[in-house]
Parts: structure tokens; sequence; C-alpha cells
């Protein structure tokens, strides 16, 4: 990844807000520096993290397959990246474990790690279940996430509607010989 120059960043900031005509207005006074922080420290901060190492340094092998691992309505905050407006909500996340298991926190730590990047909703989902599949060897994976964005709320149709996007595969695909742990292990929506 490519270094980060956040003094760089905050003079575009700050060149952004003078060519909307909000030079002038005093409460403006440090945001270039304000944001270039906030985009680095919170909202890029996934593009930092190796998730196969975070997987690596945090998962066992276990000598068989264990039962459903369902970790439900985690805070999650992700940035669109048509408007770079952030999206808000709750993902769920749950797998069939293979040969590894991961520790609850590390689930946890893996979405944000995913979430703190500039992607779509449907690719963070898709991506949470690759990575299970990947890092895990889990047998099946599934990501519910319902998110409100920012962008919609705030501009064009102003909605406050939930986003819903699921994504599974392996044995809980849709079709999978583990399918009907789907509703289980999402719940209602």
């Amino acid at each position: 990844m490519a270094t980060r120059d956040l003094p760089r960043a905050a003079r575009a900031i700050d060149e952004f807000l003078d060519a909307m005509g909000l030079s002038g207005d005093p409460s403006i006074v440090g945001t270039g520096a304000r944001v270039a922080e906030a985009w680095d420290s919170e909202l890029l901060a996934g593009t930092e993290v190796d998730v196969a190492r975070l997987f690596a340094d945090e998962a066992w092998v276990t000598s068989k397959p264990g039962a459903l691992v369902v970790l439900r309505e985690v805070s999650v905050a992700t940035t669109c990246p048509h408007h770079l407006m952030p999206a808000l909500g709750e993902a769920t996340i749950a797998y069939l474990p293979g040969r590894k298991v991961a520790g609850l926190g590390t689930l946890a730590r893996a979405l944000h790690a995913l979430a703190r990047r500039l992607t779509l909703q449907e690719e963070l989902g898709q991506r949470v279940v690759d990575a299970l599949h990947e890092h895990l060897h889990a047998r099946g994976a599934a990501c519910r996430l319902r998110l409100r964005h920012s962008c919609l709320a705030a501009r064009g149709e102003r909605e406050r509607a939930i986003v819903e996007t699921i994504a599974a595969s392996g044995t809980m695909a849709p079709g999978g010989e583990d399918s009907a742990l789907l509703s289980l292990a999402l719940g209602p929506g």
C-alpha cells in the first residue's frame, strides 16, 4: 500500500472547503487536519490490516468440525466508494467450522478490518464469507449486513431505509446441504 501523506490530504480538504465557498467560516479552522486524521486512523484503518495474518495468529486447528458459530449484532461502519459517505449498522456472521476455529473477537476484528476500507456493502459481506472459507476452511459461512447509508439518507431520496444484504457460501449457500441453517444462523430479518 502507498504511504499516506496526511499533510497533503489536509491541504486537499482545506482546498475543497475553499472551493465550496466556506473558507471564511471560523468553525472550519483545522478541519482539513481533523478529516485527514479521521480517514487515516479510522475510516481507512482496515487497509493496514492483513486479514490472513489476523487469522493465522488467532485461529487454531481443531480435531473435528464443530457446531454452528454465530456472532450477532456486531456494530459495523464502512464507507461507500461512490460518495465517500459512511454506512452504519450491524452484522451477523455465521460459520460451520472446518479444520480451524477462531475466537469471537477475531471474527469481529476481521469484520472491522474488511469494513474500514472503501467498499460496497455487497462486497463487504462476500469478503467476510470468503475470509472464513480461505483462512478457517469453514464448511459453510454467511454474513448478513443491515446498514443505513448516509448517502441515501442525506441526499437524493432522503430515506432512512435499512439496506440488507446476505452473502452465503459453501454448505450454507442456497441449495447447500446446510442451507437450512442459514435462517437459523441469521435469525429474523
